[in-house]
């Protein structure tokens, strides 16, 4: 399989379109033939991540690369940062604030379901620069 490049861009603050990206990404993995269940552990990732994009940071990108063994997906924004990663890390820590909590988001779920979901997950964050989030979901052979 040819490596293939995807790139969806996230709004900030759109809860309403929230979850757009993550949907055209399932779509294209199922396309391709994908088994559902690197489908469905890709699409927790992209919507947890993009999720956090809307509500945290003035939106961002999602970049996808599929090949024979993998996917990647790389999330980044030019949001507040991550101050304290462990913390965030831990089920239930969120800094969501009113507006996406009564919309049901904001549960402290987030990073937790990526790392879960993921083979491999990697945080690059810069407070008052923005986050990169990029995960790794290894294709059976």
């Amino acid at each position: 399989m040819e490596t293939i490049k995807l790139v969806y861009p996230v709004e900030g603050g759109d809860l309403i379109e929230a979850g757009e990206a993550s949907s055209k990404m399932k779509l294209t993995l199922k396309k391709l033939g994908l088994p559902q269940d690197v489908i469905r552990r890709a699409s927790i990732c992209m919507y947890e991540g993009e999720i956090n994009m809307v509500i945290h940071a003035d939106g961002g990108q999602a970049e996808v690369e599929v090949d024979a063994d993998q996917i990647t997906i790389r999330m980044e924004d030019t949001g507040p940062g991550i101050p304290d990663v462990a913390q965030a890390m831990q089920e239930g820590f969120s800094t969501a604030g009113q507006t996406a909590r009564e919309l049901g988001f904001g549960a402290g779920m987030g990073l937790p379901n990526i790392k879960r979901y993921s083979d491999e997950m990697s945080i690059e964050t810069e407070v008052g620069k923005g986050t990169t989030v990029t995960v790794r979901i290894k294709i059976p052979q």
